[in-house]
């Protein structure tokens, strides 16, 4: 993801508000602000209906068949299946019958714990031990297997690999078309909320290059930038120990601020404050974003120049003339949003989209009035 850096700054005094970044490159933006089933041992019990549940033994036997109006129960071959279900909340799974009935899905609630985890186990542990081959081996399965599977907490495999730090099984599981922006049941935090909480800049990064929301909010509100900075604040200075995991969350910090602040177009710097590194400056966005304070280092350089020099900006609304200024360079006459009166500029000072929008209309206007001459000289 390119980032608002410095190098790419407002190089002009006065700017229209509908430019855009194929036609004006120059423009800072911000961005407004992804193992085979194992036949069970022994069939286990799988009730439909809890009421019945009396009917069939709790760990192995006879199970019920899932959507079925009568009392009939065949044995379990398998699970082939899985998906988390509605919500996020739990588990299905596909049963595949000893009999040869069609396979049917069945909530996890009604399915004897050891079969589960014998089906579960490999996939949890290779997420847990952050184990990339192993993730890679079961997905490679092909045995319907869900790659967003929750825990009883809603959380995937990815939120853990994401804060255990693994870029590569964050690359396997992405690739295998993971949800990038899941979140959890205990809290809402996403994969970007745990790789920015465990401090993984590597990871926070990787997740925005695969199209993570970095503006995601947990159920606090907070996104993955509001978190790194919330345990910044309370991770002690000068303490030998805290230097290393400081200078972990300062780099998430600059990583999730540089997606946070990509491809907004600025209309003007209002204020500043602090002082070397933590020098901000506060932007008011042509789109009517709030003002926000933002880092120097994030805005270009022209931008800021011109703001120390006390310069002015002012929105163009259209191009009404053009003549040739006095050094033979092309002037423009500039109706403007905010400015009662039109004025000069030099080129340079223009947007270039309205001065295109002009020489089209000039254009049209000769091509009509060349139409409407001979229109009256006739044949």
């Amino acid at each position: 993801m390119e980032a608002l850096f410095v190098n790419q700054s407002l190089s002009r005094l006065k700017l229209s508000p509908n430019f855009t970044t194929s036609s004006f490159p120059s423009q800072s933006y911000r961005l407004k602000p992804t193992q085979k089933a194992h036949p069970t041992p022994t069939p286990i019990c799988v009730i439909q209906n809890p009421e019945k549940q009396s009917q069939a033994p709790t760990l192995s036997g006879n199970q019920k068949r899932g959507n079925e109006d009568d009392e009939y129960y065949g044995e379990v071959d398998k699970i082939i299946g899985s998906r988390a279900a509605e919500g996020k909340t739990g588990m299905e799974y596909l049963i595949e019958w000893k009999d040869g009935h069609t396979p049917s899905w069945v909530s996890s609630d009604y399915i004897a714990k050891d079969v589960v985890a014998e089906y579960e186990t490999p996939w949890w542990t290779a997420a847990k031990k952050a184990d990339h081959n192993a993730l890679k081996r079961l997905i490679e399965a092909d045995d319907g297997r869900d790659i967003d599977a929750v825990d009883s907490d809603g959380r995937t495999a990815l939120l853990f690999v994401s804060g255990l730090g693994s870029e590569e099984c964050v690359r396997v599981l992405a690739e295998a078309g993971a949800d990038l922006d899941h979140r959890n049941n205990s809290g809402g935090l996403t994969a970007l909320h745990m790789a920015a909480g465990y401090v993984k800049p590597g990871v926070a990064k990787l997740l925005m290059e695969l199209g993570a929301d970095p503006e995601v909010q947990d159920d606090r509100g907070r996104t993955p930038l509001d978190l790194a900075k919330e345990i910044l604040k309370v991770t002690p200075k000068g303490n030998p120990m805290q230097f290393a995991r400081r200078l972990g969350l300062e780099s998430v910090i600059r990583a999730l601020e540089e997606a946070v602040f990509e491809y907004a177009e600025v209309q003007e710097l209002l204020e500043k404050r602090g002082k070397g590194d933590n020098l901000e400056y506060l932007v008011k966005w042509k789109d009517g974003d709030d003002n926000t304070w933002v880092k120097a280092r994030f805005i270009g350089e022209d931008l800021i120049k011109d703001y120390e020099a006390g310069l002015e900006y002012a929105v163009a609304e259209g191009v009404l003339g053009k003549r040739l200024g006095d050094d033979g360079k092309n002037e423009y006459l500039v109706k403007w949003t905010d400015i009662d009166d039109a004025t000069w500029e030099p080129e340079e000072n223009v947007d270039p989209d309205l001065i295109k929008a002009f020489e089209s209309d000039q254009d049209g206007n000769r091509i009509g009035n060349m139409e409407t001459q001979l229109n009256k000289d006739g044949p």
